[in-house]
């Protein structure tokens, strides 16, 4: 709500109140903002000077203080105190923070459906307590209705009359706004709820369309309107419109009364409300679209090759750098995966490879892929031999040993044992003619002698002769 420095004639005290500053200036007098001790603020309305001697406006005055004090409920602003008998009658009402609905519309346009009918059934409701406590309005529009944090809030009764009382203060003039006047009030006939809901459907025309349902002109031709031509409600959402045109009807006992305009108008509110959260499309929460769904983006790619590099491996199902166990079906490569052998039948995830496969030319042809991924935690596997990697890790949990290593094992046992059988072999043969000289059967010794000495008469008559 605007407010204004005071001016040089403005109090600067009234009652037990001081002000602060000016929040508006009206027919009857000035609304200002002050505080009482306590430092609440209210909002005090003074009566002109020039009219604190009409006594015709000292009674309007007193009616709205009247009827501010038998109004209950949250509708309406509180009547904290007033002074009908001072030299310029005053009341302080409770403050209600926020701007007119007037202003709302000329600062941000029409309401949409959904809060607009959200206004009118917290406004219908508004005035049923008012009306309960036998007091009529007559002058809702959108310059009486405060938007404030806890809801909107009817303010300025000062020409509220009670129920069935005329509309005329003078003859032929009618009290009120035009344009949001009911037709009765035109006619000067004795005021009733519907007249409120005449004015309602007008304020909530004017809201969803920033513009009165029967348009600009002159006093007299803004009343001639209400009375005898339709209502203009180009632009007011469809699904308000046909209510707002009932609570314009030209007659009051067609209009709906303020209970059943309060219910239609809060279903009306919670279906808009409801379609509007329909028509959002859903907000992903943060990080579910970075999150792997778990699932193939390829189904000819096993599952594995999909994770992100730094991704710990998980434990079962997945052979290690160390230790792990292979999965059936198939032998671990080095990446991390199960090798499913050359052929078309690799493409399928979860075939199993034939003995057959893992033999053939173009399985024994491919050379491993070292596991060089960021990350993973595994070595590079060593190579051997004639560049066939080493074995891997077998079931049981221990590291094989090294061909290499086997070899020369071998190699060392078969020269060793080879060393033993000729070292056997000599003492052997170093044994066998000790024995034949100390000892043993004189037969066989002697029979060399034998031939020796049947060959030496030969010899030796050879020699003689």
């Amino acid at each position: 709500m605007a407010m204004m420095r005071l001016r040089r004639e403005d109090p600067r005290v009234v009652g037990s109140f001081k002000l602060h500053r000016r929040l508006g200036a009206g027919g009857m007098g000035v609304v200002y903002l002050g505080s009482d001790k306590k430092g609440q603020r209210v909002a005090l309305k003074v009566i002109r000077p020039d009219l604190a001697e009409d006594q015709e406006f000292r009674s309007r005055f007193a009616r709205e203080v009247s009827a501010a004090r038998r109004i209950r409920g949250g509708c309406t602003a509180r009547l904290v105190a007033a002074d009908l008998d001072a030299d310029r009658p005053w009341f302080a009402t409770q403050y209600v923070p926020g701007p007119s609905l007037h202003d709302k519309v000329v600062d941000d346009g029409p309401l949409g459906a959904a809060e607009l009918a959200a206004i009118g059934a917290a406004l219908s409701e508004g005035l049923v307590a008012v009306h309960e406590a036998g007091v009529v309005h007559r002058d809702l529009k959108p310059s009486n209705i405060l938007l404030s944090p806890k809801g909107p809030r009817i303010i300025d009764f000062g020409i509220a009359w009670a129920t069935g009382a005329s509309t005329l203060t003078h003859v032929g003039t009618a009290v009120g706004s035009p344009g949001f006047l009911a037709p009765e009030q035109v006619r000067g006939a004795a005021v009733t709820p519907a007249t409120d809901v005449f004015s309602l459907g007008a304020t909530l025309a004017y809201a969803s369309t920033a513009d009165s349902p029967f348009g600009h002109g002159s006093s007299e031709v803004m009343l001639y309107r209400v009375v005898h031509e339709e209502p203009q409600l180009h632009g007011v959402p469809d699904a308000l419109a046909p209510l707002i045109r009932a609570c314009l009807a030209k007659d009051p006992e067609e209009r709906p009364s303020t209970l059943d305009l309060s219910l239609r108008l809060k279903e009306i509110a919670a279906r808009e409300a409801q379609g509007m959260a329909d028509a959002r499309p859903p907000v992903p929460r943060a990080g579910e679209a970075d999150r792997p769904t778990g699932r193939l983006a390829d189904p000819g790619l096993p599952e594995r090759t999909l994770r992100q590099p730094g991704t710990p491996v998980p434990r079962s199902g997945v052979p290690s750098s160390r230790g792990a166990v292979p999965p059936r079906g198939g032998t671990p490569s080095r990446g991390g995966s199960t090798s499913r052998g050359g052929g078309a039948s690799s493409s399928r995830p979860g075939a199993r490879p034939t003995p057959a496969s893992r033999n053939t030319p173009a399985a024994r042809n491919t050379p491993a892929v070292r596991n060089t991924r960021p990350g993973s935690g595994s070595r590079p596997a060593p190579r051997s031999g004639a560049g066939r990697p080493a074995p891997r890790s077998t079931g049981t949990g221990r590291r094989p040993a090294n061909p290499r290593l086997l070899r020369q094992r071998l190699f060392v046992f078969v020269v060793v044992t080879l060393l033993v059988a000729v070292g056997i072999a000599l003492v052997q043969g170093c044994q066998g003619p000790a024995q034949g000289l100390g000892g043993g059967d004189d037969r066989v010794v002697r029979q060399p002698s034998q031939a020796q000495e049947d060959v030496r008469p030969e010899w030796g008559g050879a020699l003689d002769g």
